[in-house]
């Protein structure tokens, strides 16, 4: 039976809730983890307290309820597509611009960048050479998007970095939702934009970390300080 003076009651839900993930993520997704009274009786707790930390894990997208014959709670897998919708939803709520969202994109990719230096999949440096030939042949704002995008799926794969995946896709969803003149507009720009991509890619190919750290550096300060042009301008916020 749950003991009910004080704060016990949120204790229990907290250890509870700690307990059923762990269940949850040692099992296969789509695994059964047990039955509502099963569940109380074998952590030791009421069935309310269960509920409510059932309730704690269905937020997280780590477990689902399901009822009649058969029923029971069941682990799975959060949806990523979904988590960066929502946290895409609250970067809108409270105001965040386009400056504070290029500033995370390019902190993070300077951090893939590094990592990817150490890649040693042949196949996964043979599509970054593809990618550091395609520099040249970016001359539109929308191939300079598409080429970014393609980089970033590959420095992802390159990795296996999820935090700094998943917080990439999120603020690099943010920025594109809101209008921006492009940063690099003449032909003299665009240079500059190959020369620094292709420095930083080269500096990955060369397996040489505190190279690619630099560079990345680099073409992140040009970058902002583009931005921060723009935004005095009154082009974008």
């Amino acid at each position: 039976m749950d003991k009910t003076n004080g704060k016990q009651p949120q204790r229990l839900v907290k250890v509870s809730a700690e307990q059923l993930r762990k269940r949850v993520l040692e099992s296969p997704p789509g695994a059964q983890i047990g039955s509502l009274r099963s569940l109380a009786a074998e952590l030791g707790v009421g069935i309310v307290t269960v509920q409510q930390a059932a309730r704690v894990l269905e937020h997280e997208g780590l477990l689902m309820v399901r009822r009649g014959p058969g029923g029971g709670y069941y682990g799975v897998r959060p949806d990523a597509a979904a988590l960066e919708r929502a946290l895409g939803a609250w970067l809108s709520l409270h105001g965040s611009h386009n400056h504070e969202a290029m500033e995370m994109v390019t902190l993070l990719e300077g951090e893939l960048n590094a990592a990817a230096s150490h890649c040693t999949n042949e196949n996964l440096l043979v599509e970054l050479r593809e990618l550091v030939a395609r520099i040249d042949f970016c001359a539109t704002s929308a191939q300079r998007i598409a080429f970014e995008r393609d980089l970033h799926n590959l420095l992802f794969r390159m990795t296996e970095r999820p935090v700094i995946e998943l917080l990439s896709r999120v603020t690099l969803r943010h920025y594109s939702q809101k209008p921006m003149p492009p940063l690099f507009p003449t032909d003299a720009d665009v240079e500059i934009w190959r020369a620094g991509r292709r420095r930083i890619l080269l500096a990955v190919l060369q397996h040489d970390e505190s190279l690619a750290r630099f560079e990345a550096d680099r073409h992140r300060n040009e970058t902002l300080r583009r931005l921060r042009e723009v935004v005095a301008r009154g082009d974008g916020a």
